[in-house]
């Protein structure tokens, strides 16, 4: 049920939900590498409609959003290809979350005003896509809700082309990182456990696609998820970080 909300929210407004998605596998404590594959999964399955949808639409621009693909794609596989070891990647899937709490809890706020155009090369979009890219895949998310935030911040399109330019950038960095994981760790990709949990975000996220952003109180959902997404974080690192030490030098 909690998969199914998720993917009908997010699905709205461009995103395919992974960080919610591995906030509620942490709290359930299912294994690291499985739950990263998972996520990347139901992001696929999820912005594959909304992508689709977008791109009909006309609000997709490709030749502005490849220079941040071309970057990402490659850094996503890499991330995903990492053999890091749990405690690493629980670390920084603690600070990831804790970031995205952060840029969910202000999606709203207008940062910045009057810079549209600034920010906008392909040199620019490169190194955002690919450091994205690179964190997106080593902690198991497609990178819209960290991406979003910073193309609004910099006044780089109008709101309905960077949720098109987002969901798109979910997809192909799900599609890498997953990639990237399977050649790593194949048996970590488990579809007899997850078929439930990708059936109930297809059908959320057929949903979600097809409904105004609108029909939401986009601000309180937004909010509760940001809540949710903190508390996983900070579960993490209490767990975790504290074992970092003993990782670097073990």
């Amino acid at each position: 049920m909690f998969f199914f909300l998720i993917a009908t929210f997010y699905s709205s407004v461009g995103f395919g939900g992974g960080s919610s998605y591995l906030a509620i596998l942490v709290i359930a404590g299912v294994d690291i590498y499985l739950l990263r594959s998972t996520a990347l999964m139901c992001n696929i399955i999820v912005v594959s409609g909304g992508t689709f949808i977008f791109f009909k639409e006309g609000y997709l621009n490709l030749k502005r959003t490849v220079p941040l693909v071309a970057a990402s794609v490659p850094m996503a596989f890499l991330g995903g290809y990492l053999p890091l070891r749990a405690t690493m990647i629980l670390v920084l899937l603690g600070f990831s979350l804790f970031l995205a709490s952060i840029l969910l809890w202000f999606k709203n706020a207008q940062l910045v005003k009057g810079r549209r155009n600034i920010y906008q090369s392909s040199k620019t979009a490169g190194l955002i896509g690919s450091g994205i890219g690179l964190l997106s895949g080593m902690v198991g998310i497609g990178g819209g809700i960290f991406l979003s935030p910073v193309l609004n911040l910099i006044s780089w399109d109008k709101a309905k082309n960077i949720a098109a330019t987002a969901s798109f950038f979910i997809l192909v960095n799900s599609i890498a990182g997953l990639a990237g994981q399977w050649i790593q760790h194949p048996p970590y990709i488990d579809l007899n456990w997850a078929w439930p949990l990708l059936l109930a975000v297809f059908l959320g996220g057929q949903i979600g696609s097809r409904l105004a952003v609108q029909k939401f109180d986009s601000a309180t959902i937004q909010r509760t998820t940001a809540v949710l997404i903190f508390i996983a974080s900070m579960k993490i690192l209490n767990d975790h970080l504290f074992h970092l030490n003993d990782l670097l030098h073990g």
